[in-house]
């Protein structure tokens, strides 16, 4: 194992699974509690779905969700340098 990594024991839809990452233990935790929240969720709306479906259906909310993030961090980055240039301005 590299350094610096741990494992994390974790149930995600009601099997075990062992995480293993650079992250602090916290972190792989919430992560895995958040992934079984939206299984769970996903099984509640729709019970006809097979497990790797549901799983899929997951992956593909958490890629939109990264995504939507991106677009919002390159907005405000964006902002910021917008910021900047206007105070180096006042300042000049």
């Amino acid at each position: 194992m590299s350094q610096g990594k741990i494992r994390y024991k974790a149930t995600i839809a009601g099997k075990s699974y062992t995480i293993i990452g650079a992250r602090p233990e916290a972190h792989l935790k919430m992560v895995a509690e958040t992934v079984d929240e939206q299984m769970r969720q996903i099984e509640n709306l729709s019970k006809d779905l097979d497990p790797e479906r549901r799983a899929v259906l997951a992956a593909v909310n958490a890629v939109s969700d990264q995504y939507e993030m991106q677009i919002k961090l390159a907005k405000l980055e964006k902002k910021v340098d917008e910021l900047e240039s206007q105070l180096k301005q006042i300042q000049n």
